[in-house]
């Protein structure tokens, strides 16, 4: 899988040190560690998951002290085991220490939410439906996060509200219908613009049908609806289902025969990982 460059990871991590580093820098590590001191550290798991976020690791680094070694055993996307090296690091001790804690909050949140993913993606492997993410994201860290969505074996909806057009409840409600809003969209869409909308009921899928969106957001519809609506939409369009989604209740959604499933709770609220910086 492609790697982010590192002008899109420079920035963020940048941003998160000077934040760590406040008015006067790190003054524990500087009034109790000699200058000349050096270190060798690993960066261990301490739990099962997916590694993602090595760059963001080895970047927090290198902005602390570009002397410092980051040594990855593995790439991002790999499994871990706990006790498993991801890394070997060694350098001046002051600096690893400064930027211990910005590697480990990048790599502990992106990990987590590659190892959430994967397990959802382990789930419905049997099925031919995907996992993917939303906007429901930390603000700033959307292209990291959805990043961890595709290193757990994910896939991306929508970057930003002028990636696609996704017409939600209230679109409709203040529109005056599926419909009208399915035609307005059209006539607004430039060529290379898809369009999708969310319905709740098979009767709204019905009369979204015909004005041919390139997808339909089956929302929180229980698996024997969702049949009804993979059979009413009939490969005209992409089926994805949302709502209540995880581990345990995404075989029976995807065995519905829809194409996506999506679930916001993968950026917004998937548990940390936990991984060590070792001296």
């Amino acid at each position: 899988m492609n790697a982010l460059p590192a002008i899109m990871i420079e920035p963020a991590v940048r941003a998160a040190l000077l934040e760590d580093l406040g008015r006067a820098g790190d003054v524990t590590s500087a009034a109790v560690v000699p200058a000349a001191a050096t270190a060798r550290c690993q960066l261990v798991a301490r739990e099962v998951g997916v590694v993602a976020g090595l760059d963001f690791a080895r970047m927090a680094f290198a902005l602390s002290d570009p002397g410092i070694e980051f040594s990855a055993h593995m790439e991002d996307g790999a499994r871990l085991v706990p006790g498993q090296v991801i890394a070997d690091i060694a350098g001046n001790a002051r600096a690893v220490l400064t930027a211990e804690r910005v590697a480990l909050n990048y790599l502990g949140h992106l990990s987590g939410i590659a190892a959430a993913t994967r397990g959802i993606a382990d789930a419905i492997a049997h099925t031919k439906a995907r996992i993917t993410c939303t906007r429901k994201t930390t603000p700033g860290l959307r292209f990291a996060e959805k990043y961890a969505v595709r290193m757990g074996g994910g896939a991306n909806h929508r970057f930003g509200l002028d990636d696609a057009i996704l017409i939600k409840d209230n679109h409709i409600a203040l529109c005056g219908g599926v419909g009208a809003a399915l035609r307005a969209a059209r006539a607004a869409a430039g060529h290379l613009v898809k369009i999708e909308i969310e319905v709740d009921t098979l009767p709204q899928l019905a009369e979204a049908l015909p004005e041919r969106p390139d997808a339909v957001l089956l929302d929180n519809m229980a698996p024997a609806t969702l049949r009804e609506a993979v059979a009413m939409i009939a490969g005209r369009a992409i089926a994805e289902a949302s709502g209540r989604i995880n581990a345990e209740t995404a075989p029976a959604i995807a065995e519905t025969g829809v194409d996506l499933l999506s679930a916001g709770w993968l950026t917004h609220s998937a548990k940390v990982l936990d991984i060590g910086l070792d001296f």
